[in-house]
């Protein structure tokens, strides 16, 4: 039960926003939400979503719909680049829900997006609210906003993504770019006729560059991104049209089927991989960030989403107290940070690795990889991502 009467805001209506809004809202806080584009579009493409992040989910009640809107993966293989050689494949499927509590899904992103609209209320969300500032003010912080809007709140919670406005109040830094861009597109579920039975996730490595995809929207829709090393940093989305000739150069001389996904697209985006530094704060005074906002990470580990949404339950687990008036909001978001520092930082360091080793040339180091690979071809390794409790049981604040 929430004592306080709190006014909290939260500057982002994506993932980890909505999930924290709805279940802050639900257990009776005064919760305002803005985002700043001015309508909700179904733009994006495909998530996996790992135990992890699908346990959150399911406490939070979206168990059938999941369930109706995703695909299960059977299995996650990594191939080579060339000649298809199987390097990796690692079985999911029922070993996930038995080993994790939970499948690993695949899902548009949209329709992610739609569900978690739906449980929160497009009523509760200001739309076209870009937010410029927060500035501290008394025992609280008022947000400015760049429609001329203002907004008094005695916290603030910075769900706005890698190029946070909310982070600026807390951290003094700028998004580094990777050297590598990523392509993404969406193509129909025949272009790899054996995703349709074999539901699945693909990996192809490749010298500076690699191919993953797999099908959405119960398979009839396959979602592909292709990573390639480049010079060209451009942060946001690019669909010139240009982009679906560079994409069919790029990999002129991989494997076949590699062509003929990428290749498929009536139209594909360009984006350049961001990610920051580590930082020490996730939170100051009366504002504290999630997600993207608090510790972008370079996609090679699948788990931008999955950590937003522990995130989100880690910080409702800690929020609960403040709300029932029994610590101070310092102390609940000291804890927060407590929680996650290390676990986002391990995830954000064995990211930046992997954007090294999914890319190599190939040679002596490509082969030292691909024997490690060839050992690891079951759910061990990945216990230490999947298996992780964020203490957070139901998402239910209690006393």
């Amino acid at each position: 039960m929430v004592l306080t009467h709190a006014r909290v805001a939260v500057i982002g209506a994506g993932i980890a926003g909505l999930v924290i809004s709805t279940a802050l809202r639900e257990a009776g806080a005064e919760v305002a939400v803005f985002e700043q584009a001015a309508e909700f579009s179904p733009i994006g493409a495909g998530l996996q979503l790992s135990p992890n992040g699908v346990r959150v989910l399911h406490a939070l009640g979206h168990t059938e719909g999941l369930a109706e809107k995703a695909v299960r993966a059977g299995s996650i293989e990594i191939r080579r680049w060339d000649d298809g050689a199987v390097l990796s494949a690692v079985s999911h499927g029922d070993d996930c829900v038995t080993t994790f509590g939970a499948p690993y899904y695949l899902i548009h992103r949209a329709d992610l997006h739609e569900l978690l609209v739906s449980r929160a209320g497009e009523r509760n969300i200001h739309m076209g609210h870009r937010l410029e500032r927060v500035v501290e003010c008394g025992g609280g912080v008022e947000l400015r906003f760049a429609n001329g809007a203002r907004f008094g709140a005695d916290l603030v919670i910075g769900a706005d993504g890698t190029h946070s406005a909310v982070r600026a109040a807390i951290v003094c830094d700028e998004p580094v770019f990777s050297g590598y861009s990523v392509y993404r597109g969406l193509i129909p579920a025949g272009v790899v006729p054996s995703l349709a039975t074999d539901p699945r996730v693909l990996f192809w490595f490749g010298p500076q560059r690699h191919v993953t995809y797999y099908p959405i929207r119960s398979g009839r829709t396959i979602h592909f991104s292709a990573v390639c090393a480049t010079a060209d940093g451009r942060p946001g989305s690019s669909t010139t049209g240009a982009e679906t000739a560079e994409l069919a150069a790029a990999f002129a001389d991989w494997h076949p089927e590699v062509r003929r996904v990428v290749t498929a697209a009536r139209s594909v985006t360009r984006w350049g991989l961001f990610d920051r530094d580590l930082v020490q704060r996730y939170h100051a005074h009366h504002a504290v960030l999630v997600g993207d906002a608090a510790h972008p990470m370079l996609p090679y580990l699948s788990q931008g989403a999955n950590q937003a949404l522990e995130d989100a339950a880690a910080l409702l687990d800690r929020l609960g107290p403040w709300l029932a008036g029994q610590v101070s909001l310092d102390d609940s978001l000291a804890r927060y940070e407590a929680d996650r520092g290390p676990r986002t930082a391990e995830v954000h360091r064995q990211s930046r690795l992997r954007g090294e080793a999914f890319h190599l040339a190939d040679g002596e180091r490509q082969r030292e990889r691909d024997f490690e690979l060839a050992h690891e071809q079951d759910l061990d390794h990945l216990a230490w991502i999947y298996g992780h409790d964020t203490r957070a049981a139901d998402l239910e604040l209690t006393e």
